[in-house]
């Protein structure tokens, strides 16, 4: 309901609001008058030598005054009057209501304007008969309220429902022709609703309650929304006694959010969810429906204590999985529309509501897809393959790939076992090389495949990204689509004659090229390296080789052990001092304690790094040097840490300390990688061996 301050709702009133209302019913009389009716003015008593200078005899004269005063007659202020229309200007109308003077009015206080013309009769009232003009005053528009007053205070005191017509929009609301005269109707009171655009009512015949009037000022506020109220109060009564779950019921939309839209039934609104529109599939209600739709839709669920009703409009419509696995038979080929890409692959639509998925491992033979965006888009057409339906769970595998031949089944034929072929580096990772041979088809080449002389920590110490190099093919996994390749078997092996070239006794010039905590490993001549025991380092009583010896330093030395097969050869400064002792002096020497090392170390150590290559200190402790009586024997070197397999690499995989994409270009495992490897054919060395287990 209005209190009192909707008084604010009284727009475009021209009356005098200054004065509170006094519950006084009758008619406000002009400011400054007396309420005193205004006589006419009687016919002047004349002498018969006036009326005979006149030309009147006293019979004409008596008559003309007996017509005199029937024809005026009093009138009184605040009365209803008829007048008759003399003439209509751009803006005024001027009525003869019989006075000595005509009055003005706005011709905005007539409701239906057009109709207005000279000589046309209308009731006024007669606020004042004389304003500072000395123009008798009258109102068209408050004598249209007083004629109505009784009717409109009795809708308002029964709450009748009154029709009335919207004119035209003001500030706040509209102005509602109500039996003739102006109501204000507020925009909160149009509809239930907000309504963006009050101007669609106009002209149209609506129903009324009367909220609020006020007779002094004339002020009469209405509410088209109680009406809706009580008509929607009566039909929700109704409607919760009918409502029952699965029934076919029409209504009309009235709002729609991300999750749905409101449908109201008659009376109360029920829910159609976004995933209960279609069988397709659509990102936002919006595309379906629109306000004010009319809908058929079916109840799916009804909670009567919470006034909650859940609606479907797909359920009215055929399931279209129902025999999907007949239109799409495992292994069939059918074409689709893309109609959403994720980061693991594209779903297609196969038709409305059936949908399959293509895997990004299901894209292609060759190329390496980092998101199938790459390769498709939303809308495209496609032809696929089906891999298997599951109907009961509405899932569908495609397959897009799989609509070409294997390239994998004939590779052996393109690259046979041995066959050198040049390739470009495209990635490196802790445990080999990924080497591109053709566009889409890579190879690994494992870290112990890199190199016959050298013990390879990381791939980058040969290797760097787009290197072209020649690898050899080592092994061919048709079914892992896996291609094992080597740099080193494009060489022939050097270790025949690297044995006769460093025969145990063989006096050599190394450079320190890593230190552990049990040796250092010193580069050779010829692209060689060796291993100087702790204990063969001919420095007394040493315990941290780190602060004695440097990367780069250079070492007289004895090659005192030799394996070929292992690829191994260990050397000794203290077999070398033994011979020549005249040297150790200067050696010792040389290799004090350095101030600069021992800071830098112990800097390390205060970061928590530890000795320099502490990751292979393990590895180098785990060997043990044994001497004897004569040349002494060292016991087996530290072995490479083991790496994983070729056919391994993915649970391998990770990132690097360097920052290198060590995914990149590793296929995704299939059900079947769980099963027993298979195995790899390997070719023979090119100096007819068979390579090392280790490498294969």
């Amino acid at each position: 309901m209005v209190d009192d301050r909707d008084s604010r709702y009284n727009h475009d009133r021209p009356f005098d609001d200054d004065e509170e209302d006094d519950g006084d019913d009758s008619p406000r009389r002009g400011p400054g008058r007396k309420g005193k009716g205004s006589e006419p003015a009687p016919m002047p008593k004349l002498s018969d030598d006036e009326l005979e200078e006149l030309g009147y005899t006293r019979e004409e004269y008596e008559s003309m005054a007996e017509l005199y005063e029937t024809t005026l007659r009093s009138i009184d202020e605040g009365e209803l009057v008829k007048g008759t229309v003399m003439s209509v200007t751009g803006s005024e109308v001027m009525v003869d209501i019989g006075f000595k003077s005509e009055g003005r009015i706005p011709l905005e206080e007539f409701p239906n304007p057009e109709e207005i013309k000279p000589g046309v009769q209308i009731s006024v009232l007669l606020e004042a008969t004389e304003d500072q003009d000395g123009e008798v005053k009258i109102s068209k528009r408050k004598a249209d309220f007083l004629q109505v007053w009784d009717k409109i205070k009795e809708a308002h005191d029964e709450q009748q429902i009154v029709e009335g017509i919207p004119k035209r929009r003001i500030k706040g609301g509209l102005k509602v022709d109500l039996f003739g005269v102006e109501a204000f109707l507020p925009g909160s009171q149009v509809a239930l609703r907000r309504i963006p655009n009050l101007e669609e009512l106009l002209g149209q015949k609506l129903e009324f309650k009367i909220l609020k009037v006020n007779k002094r000022r004339r002020n009469i506020v209405v509410s088209r929304r109680v009406v809706l109220e009580d008509e929607r109060a009566k039909k929700k009564t109704t409607l919760l006694q009918e409502l029952q779950v699965g029934q076919i019921r029409q209504g009309i939309v009235k709002n729609i959010t991300d999750f749905g839209a409101f449908v109201d039934l008659g009376g109360i609104d029920g829910l159609l969810h976004i995933t209960d529109m279609s069988w397709g599939r659509i990102r936002h209600p919006s595309e379906l429906v629109a306000i004010s739709d009319e809908l058929t839709v079916k109840v799916l669920s009804f909670d009567p204590e919470r006034e909650r009703i859940s609606l479907g409009l797909k359920q009215l419509a055929e399931y279209p999985w129902e025999n999907v696995d007949e239109e799409f038979p495992a292994s069939s080929r059918v074409r689709g529309k893309v109609v959403s890409i994720t980061d693991y692959g594209a779903f297609v639509e196969l038709k409305e509501g059936v949908e399959g998925l293509i895997h990004i491992s299901e894209m292609s033979w060759t190329q390496h897809i980092r998101h199938p965006s790459k390769i498709l888009g939303i809308g495209d057409i496609v032809e696929v393959k089906v891999l298997s339906v599951n109907k009961a769970e509405e899932k569908i595998s495609l397959s897009l790939k799989r609509t070409e031949s294997d390239p994998w089944q004939d590779l052996d034929a393109k690259y046979p076992l041995g066959s050198r072929i040049e390739g470009r580096v495209r990635n490196l990772t802790d445990f080999g090389a990924f080497v591109q041979l053709e566009e889409g088809m890579d190879g690994l080449v494992h870290i112990s495949d890199m190199s016959w002389t050298k013990r390879i920590k990381h791939p980058s110490e040969v290797l760097h990204r787009g290197q072209k190099v020649e690898v050899m093919v080592l092994g061919i996994d048709k079914e892992r689509h896996r291609i094992s390749l080597g740099i080193k078997q494009c060489k022939e092996n050097p270790w025949a004659g690297l044995a006769e070239q460093y025969a145990v006794g063989t006096e050599a010039d190394g450079k320190v090229s890593r230190i552990h905590k049990s040796g250092i490993v010193v580069d050779l001549p010829d692209d060689v390296e060796g291993f100087v025991p702790m204990s063969h380092l001919a420095i007394p009583d040493i315990s941290r080789i780190e602060v004695r010896f440097a990367p780069g330093d250079p070492m007289p030395l004895e090659v005192i052990e030799v394996s070929p097969e292992n690829r191994r050869i260990v050397l000794s400064a203290k077999a070398y001092m033994d011979r020549h002792p005249e040297a150790l002096a200067d050696y010792v020497a040389a290799h004090e304690i350095r101030p600069e090392l021992l800071e830098a170390q112990a800097q390390r150590e205060q970061a928590g790094e530890g000795a320099p290559d502490a990751a292979q200190a393990a590895e180098s402790e785990a060997s043990e040097v044994s001497e004897a009586p004569g040349v002494p024997e060292v016991s087996e070197v530290p072995e490479v840490p083991e790496v994983p397999e070729v056919s391994d690499v993915p649970e391998a995989l990770g990132e690097d300390a360097e920052g290198v994409d060590v995914t990149e270009g590793v296929k995704p495992l299939s059900e079947a990688d769980a099963g027993p490897e298979p195995e790899i054919e390997v070719a023979p060395e090119s100096g007819g061996e068979a390579p090392p287990a280790e490498n294969a």
